[in-house]
């Protein structure tokens, strides 16, 4: 037991060193600073797909979190440029907006299960660009643009992150902004999921009946799992907007949302940092097979086929099959 503990703590440590010292020093040896955006891309995209994996840890299948991330964009951008709110308040209403938004659509879908609560959030993405559209806060296809830097965010007077405008390096801000974020998230994920409610979280997937009849409130856990789920992508949303400096009807599509599914399913649905692994994979195997030309879709396709059919409980699990064979 012990010797577990310290081999996760050490690996949580190594990690950390990782992302918020190796990764910095290495980009700026090689002066690769477009990594920044690309690295940046991958936790945000991570932290989504985190939401996603935990609709799945109820038993639901999740097509739908394009539509809030792009939903927690736009409430990002109008409060920024409409009523001078600055970004750091932002980003949690935001997140909670999206939350409360899932509440009132979650109620009555989610008593639907397999392909049919598939089908319904598989519509939400386009239903939020179509609505995006169409509302005049929302500037229509011409979206939002120039949408100012985060500006500095001080406590008591002590300025604890400077204005990212007066930053020589706002890549590099934005970076281990999105880094941190993602460290917390899945930090909140994993004692969830190993708390009292992620064990019932986990009887919904195996047997509803079966939780219900032993006085679980398996409503409430699927409403309160879906909003943390939107959450997630609703903060995620809201600072690629910041990152882009706008935000389009176009910005989120049904294309992402199928994304943050299969960054799920290829990292793991067992393993709760399996979203944060299949997101790297697939985003730098997507630039990789950009030399394929023509090629690239049917390639990627068939690769993740082979994948699903060698590893159907995701790439973290051969770690583990590799350890039980040792």
């Amino acid at each position: 037991m012990t010797v577990n503990r310290n081999t996760r703590i050490a690996a949580v440590v190594a990690f950390l060193a990782i992302v918020f010292v190796a990764v910095p020093a290495a980009i700026s040896s090689s002066g690769r600073f477009d990594l920044y955006y690309t690295l940046t891309s991958v936790a945000l995209l991570s932290i989504a797909s985190a939401g996603v994996w935990l609709t799945f840890y109820i038993g639901r299948i999740n097509i739908g979190q394009g539509a809030y991330a792009l939903m927690g964009g736009y409430v990002s951008a109008i409060l920024v440029m409409n009523h001078g709110w600055s970004f750091w308040l932002t980003l949690p209403v935001a997140g909670l907006f999206c939350a409360a938004a899932s509440v009132l659509i979650g109620l009555p879908i989610l008593r639907l299960r397999g392909v049919y609560f598939a089908m319904v959030t598989l519509v939400l993405t386009e239903v939020a660009r179509l609505l995006a559209l169409a509302l005049p806060i929302t500037n229509g296809a011409k979206g939002i643009v120039s949408i100012p830097l985060p500006g500095a965010l001080s406590i008591f007077g002590l300025t604890i992150i400077p204005d990212f405008a007066t930053l020589q390096n706002s890549r590099l801000a934005f970076y281990l902004l999105a880094v941190t974020l993602m460290v917390v998230c899945f930090a909140i994920m994993y004692r969830l999921v190993n708390s009292r409610i992620g064990k019932l979280c986990q009887s919904l997937q195996q047997n509803e009946e079966l939780a219900s009849s032993i006085g679980v409130n398996i409503a409430w856990l699927r409403v309160i799992a879906y909003a943390v789920s939107s959450f997630f992508g609703g903060v995620s949303g809201a600072i690629f907007a910041a990152i882009s400096q706008s935000i389009y009807p176009s910005s989120f599509t049904v294309t992402d949302s199928v994304n943050f599914m299969l960054n799920c399913f290829l990292g793991g649905l067992g393993y709760v940092f399996g979203p944060m692994l299949g997101t790297l994979v697939l985003y730098f195997g997507w630039d990789l097979l950009f030399q394929t030309g023509q090629f690239q879709l049917l390639i990627y396709s068939g690769l993740m086929i082979v994948l699903m059919l060698v590893l159907p409980n995701g790439l973290l699990s051969l770690a583990e099959t590799t350890r039980k064979k040792g």
